[in-house]
């Protein structure tokens, strides 16, 4: 038998759960992207669809379905094996006449990175030269962090509007929501300088920009020779990895202090008494 609830007595008084509260560390600062003007998204979209037509990279998938219609079982043996030869046939004439899925050139496929999964993995591992990123994407915290990622690898990066609706059709993608250009462009190097110019700078407090810097220096010198100092660094010491790439963010990434104004301790904290020594007696 299950006790029956105690009802409290007249003149008692309830006691009411402590609220929990928790610490938490709030941004004062809105990170956002910066505004392209319409003739820089014009002249953006158009020179990115004009160029990959012209390559005619596209994504081909292979939709093919095999449907294998079964035989009744009172059918002879010659009607079947002219049936399994005409078949045979016509399943040869399509695999000679479809393309192999992927794609193609494949080539030029690796010096891009689509995809804000794909983007973001090349930024972390500073691939990248220059970064478009769809303004259609919803919500947007989808590729938010690519602005600070961005600027502290000193890449280039701007919201571009219709990105996905102009560029996806052309390579045969649903969408583009990310679009990122490696540093060895062979096939786009006229358009990633044409392009970078264009971008806005972008702004967030605690870092400092040096995309200006990095353009610059991608106009100056050529492709070729950027690739060739690259390769040289990489393989001055494979031993530390980790020290040169921390040399490398350290190079690049300055942080603001931080100001703090008033400390304030939380009110509603439980505070433990402290435990007293009790005396024993003998």
């Amino acid at each position: 038998m299950a006790a029956a609830p105690q009802v409290p007595a007249r003149g008692s008084v309830r006691k009411t759960r402590p609220l929990v509260v928790k610490t938490s560390l709030n941004n004062p600062y809105t990170v956002y992207w910066s505004a392209l003007e319409s003739e820089d998204m014009h002249f953006i979209l158009q020179t990115l669809e004009d160029r990959f037509k012209a390559i005619g990279l596209q994504k081909i998938e292979d939709r093919r379905k095999k449907n294998k219609t079964p035989f009744p079982k009172k059918e002879s043996r010659e009607k079947c094996s002219l049936a399994v030869d005409s078949e045979d046939l016509k399943e040869k004439k399509a695999d000679a006449e479809q393309q192999v899925s992927g794609w193609t050139p494949a080539h030029v496929r690796k010096q891009l990175a689509i995809g804000v999964n794909e983007v973001t993995r090349a930024l972390e591992r500073s691939e990248l030269l220059l970064v478009l990123v769809c303004k259609s994407v919803k919500p947007a915290i989808i590729t938010s962090h690519l602005i600070q990622l961005s600027l502290s690898r000193t890449v280039p990066a701007c919201q571009v509007p219709r990105l996905s609706e102009r560029i996806a059709p052309v390579i045969g993608l649903k969408c583009v929501l990310a679009l990122g250009f490696k540093k060895n462009p062979s096939d786009f190097v006229d358009e990633v300088r044409a392009i970078i110019p264009r971008v806005p700078s972008l702004s967030v407090p605690w870092l400092q920009d040096r995309t200006k810097d990095a353009g610059e220096d991608l106009q100056t010198e050529p492709v070729e020779i950027q690739d060739r100092e690259l390769l040289d660094t990489a393989f001055e010491d494979l031993s530390k990895p980790k020290r040169k790439l921390a040399e490398g963010r350290q190079a690049s990434v300055t942080l603001q202090p931080l100001k703090i104004k008033k400390l304030i301790p939380n009110p509603n904290k439980i505070r433990k008494p402290p435990k007293s020594k009790k005396a024993t007696s003998k």
